[in-house]
């Protein structure tokens, strides 16, 4: 899948996006853990949102992500606010930088953007690997409800002032998994008339016990889960799921 056009349109359709509740969830679970001067590597970074608001709490992180596109774009989000990024080009399943974390975020859904079971697997073990004894694996995904019930069969639109879109999404391949079909109106660099692409993206989510399971398979320990923010169990119609792993 290529990033090419949608990273350049990405940050208006994540306006919304609450990177606010994200800052305060790591915040949370990084006191509760007892880790001081945290270093926070985002796995799955994209444009640097996240990492910008890190930078404005304080927080040090490092940003990976597998596109080019999405990169080059955090570099520049970052610089504006005279942040020099730490940024590196890698797929989290195959993580591989020499250096050591006490905390690791995969934010955002971006674990659902991996269709095969082994690459969970491959990235919880490789998280496992960059991390200090006592550090963090935080992460989110789509419930099974929400990819199930709320994705699949619906149609979704957006008109903004330069940019618009139509979002079909069909059941995927595999089970709980969703072909998410756009098709994009974005204005070109001339301002003078819309320019037409399409992508498609595939996410594919895993019951609680079987992220857990994984998480077990790679060596973490200590094993929390809560919901849509909030500082509860998940319920059936719980839509974002939240793990807090512990090495």
């Amino acid at each position: 899948m290529s990033y090419e056009r949608f990273a350049s349109i990405y940050d208006e359709l994540m306006s919304d996006a609450p990177y606010d509740n994200w800052v305060e969830y790591t915040k949370s679970e990084i006191s509760k853990a007892g880790l001081q001067s945290p270093k926070i590597l985002d796995l799955g970074c994209g444009t640097g949102s996240m990492l910008l608001q890190f930078a404005k709490h304080d927080l040090y992180a490092v940003g990976v992500d597998l596109s080019d596109e999405m990169l080059m774009m955090a570099k520049q989000k970052l610089e504006k606010h005279s942040i020099k990024p730490e940024l590196f080009q890698q797929d989290m399943s195959e993580l591989d930088l020499g250096q050591m974390f006490n905390c690791i975020v995969i934010y955002c859904d971006s674990l659902n953007y991996l269709q095969d079971e082994e690459r969970v697997r491959q990235t919880f073990k490789q998280a496992y690997s960059h991390l200090e004894e006592g550090g963090l694996l935080l992460f989110d995904v789509h419930s099974i409800f929400k990819i199930d019930e709320l994705f699949i069969g619906q149609t979704f639109a957006y008109d903004g002032i330069e940019n618009a879109y139509i979002w079909n999404s069909f059941e995927g391949e595999y089970p709980h998994s969703v072909v998410h079909e756009l098709t994009f109106f974005a204005w070109n660099e001339n301002k003078q008339a819309y320019d037409r692409f399409e992508e498609e993206h595939y996410q594919r989510t895993f019951s609680i016990s079987q992220y857990i399971q994984w998480g077990k398979e790679a060596g973490f320990t200590s094993m929390e889960v809560s919901s849509d923010f909030k500082n509860c169990p998940p319920s059936e119609e719980s839509e974002r799921l939240f793990f807090s792993f512990k090495k």
